[in-house]
């Protein structure tokens, strides 16, 4: 179940990485939206390439994306593909590298499917309910070999990550009040950072500041289907395809339950 909507994202995930990349190489303008989040050629691009894809193959469910208008009729739909098509922008214009392609399939109001592509490690990660979680290799935008990956099993000499572009002071007074566990502190951007964790690189991510919908939903998927542990900061489950996709409360990825550390 699901197999034929991952097996869609992937191939859009890649096709939207590949005219990201050649807008990578460029010297791109950079624009302000509203909330002064920085907007690119790339990423309307890669939109355009995802939600045309979707719409195409799958025209009964509906779609959040961060950079299509919102059309709130999703909310009367059980099935909604939420996606980001560049997670990280500010990585992106800062090109360092570490941004990703995100597009999830929400049910009910759960993430149920997660594809995530990033497309200067060349690195492809993906689950669907039930299935565990993927890590591809890619070369020229085509999958070369796959492998299952899953979450430590660690409770003590931690590695905790954390953000290169978003940072509070929530963040240091957990890792100073818990610096007897945690040993290291891996810095990644975008949806990254919850893959490190559900590839065993890092064990524990705790997120304090705002994010929407499309920078978690495929995330948690993947991460769960990896064996981590997802939950807002007040310990409750994240839904999706909301009113409101803002993040409001922060969120935690946990290796297991012994490193619920707050």
């Amino acid at each position: 179940m699901f197999k034929h909507e991952m097996e869609l994202a992937i191939k859009l995930a890649l096709e939207a990485g590949e005219k990201i990349m050649e807008i990578y190489e460029t010297d791109f303008k950079v624009y302000s939206k509203e909330d002064k989040s920085p907007l690119t050629e790339a990423d309307l691009e890669a939109n355009n390439i995802i939600v045309k894809g979707l719409k195409e193959n799958f025209p009964k469910y509906s779609i959040l994306s961060e950079e299509s208008k919102d059309d709130k009729t999703r909310l009367d739909n059980h099935y909604c593909f939420i996606v980001d098509p560049i997670d990280g922008t500010k990585e992106f214009v800062n090109k360092n590298g570490e941004f990703t392609v995100n597009i999830a399939l929400s049910y009910k109001h759960k993430s149920i499917m997660g594809v995530i592509f990033s497309p200067v490690l060349n690195k492809l990660y993906y689950a669907y309910q039930g299935s565990g979680t993927y890590l591809s290799k890619v070369e020229n935008y085509k999958v070369i070999g796959t492998k299952k990956i899953s979450v430590t099993n660690k409770t003590n000499n931690l590695n905790l990550v954390g953000s290169k572009s978003h940072q509070k002071q929530e963040f240091t007074n957990l890792y100073e009040s818990n610096i007897d566990r945690i040993s290291n502190v891996v810095s990644a951007g975008s949806s990254l950072k919850g893959c490190l964790v559900a590839e065993g690189i890092a064990d524990i991510y705790y997120r304090f500041g705002y994010t929407s919908e499309w920078d978690t939903c495929a995330m948690q998927c993947v991460v769960e289907e990896a064996g981590a542990i997802f939950k807002q900061m007040d310990k409750t489950d994240m839904t999706y395809n909301r009113g409101n996709n803002l993040n409001d409360k922060g969120f935690f990825i946990v290796n297991n339950k012994e490193n619920i550390l707050i």
